[in-house]
């Protein structure tokens, strides 16, 4: 099979196939495009599990060979996961229907299994296929997370498994160390927020986070408790479009009617978010991580922005927070959480921590 121009040497598999770990990257490096240029493709796979251990087996390897000669050079085959699911990449394909291309692979596949089975075995060789980017909130559940694997690094590396164990037990020991230390200042903030204006004293809001799962979000109530989220939804969403330029920057309003007397000095000095280390506690956030977004604001994510959301739990504090706040666009906030999500470290969340409080107290870019 010819390459691609745009494909680097590799080597392949004995039986002609991409190997699981090349094919993996090529597919992230895929979906990095497509990302990118907003220019779809379609993963095919070839679920061949219930074949393994019969006469079949051996044929296999030769399905994907086959269907290799069925497609475009432009194509990419290989071995999904190692000698049971063949995975095929279709790449670009922008303005064709999408039913119509998978009745024209569909035809391809079947034709490649009745030459290479016996028609006993035909069905069980399961075909699924896999249209990106979703486009919508349905890339929330979307099979990306768990299909397409990270580029930077391997679901089975150790070291990430490590750095996820240690980090959990920074989250535990760090939010219980501070709702420990802070108690007194949490109750002095609840009564000034019961006696300056009626309603409760947390804030509940549904909130997106790791893998696209929603979590209840808590915050001191900064606002009236009767108010227009609709103020906000239209200027967010708007912001996230680029079709508004905001001074104040990422889903800030200034002089916001809504805010409480109260809740400007606990936004300015954000001792709004101190119940947020509830939510570390729980599990369902990070001491360090990027901020988890509301359902309307994701609505409008780009699929190179939902990256950001893929594996890593949403944060109180993050690179943004330190080195950016309100006076970033929102898509430099999106590649500042990339950045710190391709770099993290123990060493680096540690760094952001003792950097936030001097950021915090510096109040630039808070409203």
């Amino acid at each position: 099979m010819k390459k691609p121009g745009n494909r680097p040497p590799v080597r392949r598999a004995q039986d002609g196939l991409d190997h699981e770990a090349l094919f993996h990257r090529l597919l992230a490096l895929e979906r990095k495009r497509s990302d990118r240029t907003g220019e779809p493709f379609l993963l095919v796979l070839i679920h061949c599990e219930t074949l393994i251990g019969t006469r079949a087996e051996r044929s296999i390897a030769e399905i994907g060979i086959g269907l290799a000669a069925r497609i475009r050079a432009t194509d990419i085959t290989g071995w999904h996961r190692n000698r049971t699911t063949i995975g095929v990449i279709f790449t670009s394909f922008s303005g064709t229907d999408k039913s119509a291309v998978r009745s024209a692979i569909s035809v391809k596949i079947q034709e490649t299994l009745r030459e290479n089975l016996h028609a006993s075995e035909v069905e069980h060789a399961k075909v699924s296929f896999h249209f990106f980017p979703q486009g919508d909130l349905s890339g929330r559940t979307s099979p990306e997370n768990r299909i397409i694997p990270d580029l930077e690094a391997g679901t089975g590396d150790n070291s990430k498994k490590h750095f996820a164990v240690v980090k959990r037990a920074i989250d535990i020991l760090g939010s219980l160390s501070a709702l420990l230390v802070l108690s007194p200042v949490l109750f002095f903030i609840s009564v000034l927020i019961k006696v300056s204006s009626p309603g409760p004293v947390f804030f509940r809001q549904q909130r997106i986070g790791k893998h696209g799962s929603t979590f209840t979000f808590l915050k001191f109530r900064s606002m009236h408790a009767s108010n227009d989220s609709g103020i906000h939804r239209e200027f967010s969403q708007n912001l996230i479009r680029g079709n508004v330029v905001s001074p104040a920057g990422v889903y800030k309003i200034q002089n916001d009617p809504r805010v409480t007397s109260i809740g400007r000095f606990l936004r300015a000095t954000s001792l709004d978010e101190l119940p947020q280390f509830i939510n570390v506690l729980s599990g369902t956030m990070s001491l360090v991580g990027p901020r988890p977004p509301i359902p309307y604001e994701y609505e409008c994510y780009q699929p190179w922005h939902r990256r950001r959301l893929l594996n890593t739990k949403p944060g109180i504090t993050g690179k943004w927070q330190v080195y950016g706040r309100s006076r970033t666009t929102f898509d430099e906030m999106v590649r500042m959480d990339i950045q710190y999500i391709r770099e993290q470290s123990i060493w680096t969340d540690i760094s952001l921590l003792l950097k936030t409080p001097f950021a915090v107290i510096g109040g630039h870019g808070a409203y």
